[in-house]
């Protein structure tokens, strides 16, 4: 009687096998930027708001090389020109002109330069102020930590928008402290979540090893403690970017942020707002330009969110 046996494998597979044991068990660990690209570029969302803010930041960059006309400069013979595909347009103004015959395209380019430079101020201002606020109260805790935070509370009571238009009323009208109401409107946020990521940081054992070779507060708490709480101060501060340039348009549009003839978005809304039946692009232009802005800026946020956060790795 016959017995049926396996098969015997062959010097030349075993090798195979060992050596492809021995290349997965040397493979390098992914670096963390390849790691955070893997999740990012996961969410369709992200990539299409990052990809819409890169062309946001290039025309903020290069307005002036790639603008075709000054952004004040007036061109009485096409006041009010519609696009150039429209009856009575010209390829010469693309997408039409203003009121008193400014080219469309030149003054959003230069909308985005504006809006750009504010969120970035904004957020470099809430962040250097707010950050330190927030490793103060979380760090000392104690009195520190309830005067600063029943201030943050008592802004965080009062909406946004009044609390930015009561400090641009008492300072004047203006970009600069438009940008200077909405930094300190925005300043809560980074103080609540720097503080929450600082006490949740002190229990953890690199802290106390820290604490007993001697590291004083200022190394604890700008050396080793804050590089582990930058995941969520950066998507909070690219959402940050977004809430900026949709404040600043908001006060634009009231007449207290930049003044004519500025060519930011908010205040070109505000001063074409008698012409939405009779030139529709001058008032839908600079309102899309916001809208698209502010959502890519959102989208960007929640990829960097879920990227950053191990909680949301799948």
């Amino acid at each position: 009687m016959s017995t049926q046996t396996n098969p015997a494998t062959t010097p030349n597979q075993d090798d195979a096998a060992r050596k492809e044991l021995d290349a997965s068990l040397l493979a390098k660990p992914p670096s963390p930027l390849a790691e955070f690209w893997h999740y990012f570029r996961q969410n369709r969302g992200a990539l299409a708001g990052l990809i819409v803010v890169g062309i946001v930041v290039f025309l903020a960059v290069f307005a002036q090389v790639i603008a075709p006309y000054d952004p004040i400069a007036q061109d009485r013979s096409a006041i009010q020109m519609p696009p150039a595909w429209q009856d009575g347009g010209n390829m010469q103004y693309l997408l039409g002109t203003d009121a008193v015959g400014r080219d469309m395209v030149s003054r959003l380019m230069y909308g985005a330069q504006l809006s750009v430079f504010i969120g970035l101020f904004v957020v470099v201002m809430s962040v250097l102020i707010g950050v330190t606020l927030g490793l103060v109260s979380g760090y000392f805790r104690g009195w520190v930590e309830i005067g600063i935070m029943r201030v943050m509370d008592i802004m965080l009571s009062i909406p946004s928008l009044v609390l930015a238009l009561a400090i641009v009323t008492i300072l004047g009208p203006s970009l600069i402290n438009a940008m200077l109401a909405i930094s300190i409107v925005q300043l809560p946020h980074y103080v609540r979540l720097t503080r929450a990521s600082v006490i949740s940081e002190l229990n953890k054992e690199y802290v106390t090893a820290s604490q007993i070779a001697g590291a004083g507060a200022l190394r604890q708490m700008f050396i080793n403690i804050l590089p582990n709480c930058a995941a969520p101060l950066i998507v909070q501060g690219t959402l940050g970017i977004s809430n900026a340039i949709l404040d600043a348009a908001a006060l634009g549009f009231l007449g207290l942020g930049a003044q004519a003839p500025t060519p930011e978005w908010g205040s070109m809304l505000a001063n074409a707002r008698e012409f939405v039946g009779s030139a529709w692009w001058i008032v839908t232009l600079p309102g899309l330009c916001i809208l698209i802005t502010v959502l890519a800026f959102n989208l960007m946020g929640d990829g960097l969110r879920d990227a950053l956060d191990p909680k949301m790795k799948r």
